[in-house]
């Protein structure tokens, strides 16, 4: 028996070392020498016959020569505004499958955002805020701000939002960007600076008027501030580079991958609906994409007040 437990343990050694040595042939095999690689950090590799490029596992990328948000200028030549900025594009680069998904949803929202902030008046670039507050999810924070936007409760009835038990419009994507708006058209007339306005959405506008004061200064990149609203428009301004230039940065998707608008029609209801289910079913959908295309359905009922009406998305 003791033989037979030693013959067994050593075929499973020598099997072991046989595996690991095809495994480290063709891994050296396959290995790119140093004169293939080129300045932007792309090797070649050849498997089976196809040539494929490949990124560095690690690659220290350039921060743009110059960059603006919302028309305006980011001052680059600061050192520290420099870093910052570096900072961020090298965290959103090894993001890997954070910033894929950030591209593949932005690809479904950001037309009808674009319209929304178009009309408002609002630059094009603060369609970038939503990614970064909240990757394009319903998520919920530890504040309890909800939605896209991350709108809190007391705000986003300031902002025109309906918030009961029963509807929660801060789950609406493009409800949620109208409210949005409005408090950043509110922020711009106080500051009349699209940057600060920015961080004005993080910190609130007390705050950032306060910081101002406080400092003697009257630029976001001349503010000393806490780490998060320090670090808020450097995100923005990282995950608009990286989206704008994928490729630069070694994000490679398939147009075809990009996640789409997806179809539908509207059903305006003016009475209640005592059961979700029973009324998806009755439209020709089902319960689950009833929720999918109307987050701000909160329950399995909608109550609707006498007067009022609401408008259901239904797949079409």
């Amino acid at each position: 028996l003791k033989m037979k437990l030693n013959l067994s343990n050593y075929l499973s050694i020598c099997s072991l070392v046989i595996l690991f040595g095809y495994i480290t042939y063709k891994e050296w095999s396959t290995k790119p020498s140093r004169d293939k690689i080129s300045d932007e950090g792309v090797f070649e590799v050849q498997y089976e016959g196809e040539i494929a490029d490949q990124r560095l596992p690690a690659v220290s990328f350039d921060v743009p020569a110059t960059m603006s948000f919302a028309g305006e200028s980011v001052p680059l030549d600061i050192p520290d505004v420099h870093e910052r900025l570096d900072k961020e594009l090298q965290i959103n680069c090894y993001l890997h499958s954070n910033t894929i998904f950030l591209i593949k949803r932005a690809n479904r929202w950001f037309p009808e955002m674009e319209k929304i902030l178009k009309k408002y008046d609002i630059p094009e670039d603060f369609k970038y805020l939503p990614l970064i507050e909240s990757n394009l999810l319903n998520v919920i924070s530890h504040r309890e701000a909800v939605g896209y936007w991350q709108i809190l409760k007391t705000s986003g009835t300031e902002l025109d939002l309906e918030i009961t038990g029963e509807v929660d419009e801060r789950y609406d994507p493009l409800k949620a960007t109208e409210a949005a708006c409005k408090y950043l058209k509110r922020s711009y007339k106080k500051f009349g600076n699209w940057t600060m306005v920015a961080a004005s959405y993080n910190r609130g506008m007390g705050g950032m008027d306060r910081a101002l004061e406080d400092q003697s200064v009257d630029s976001y990149y001349d503010l000393y501030l806490n780490d998060e609203t320090s670090r808020y428009v450097f995100r923005i301004l990282a995950i608009k580079e990286i989206a704008e230039n994928p490729l630069r940065y070694g994000f490679h998707i398939e147009p075809e991958h990009l996640y789409k608008q997806e179809p539908l029609r509207y059903i305006e209801v003016d009475e209640t609906v005592k059961d979700l289910v029973s009324f998806a079913k009755s439209h020709g959908t089902n319960y689950k994409l009833l929720k999918r295309h109307n987050p701000w359905l909160r329950e399995n009922r909608l109550t609707v007040k006498k007067g009022k009406s609401y408008r259901i998305a239904i797949p079409s």
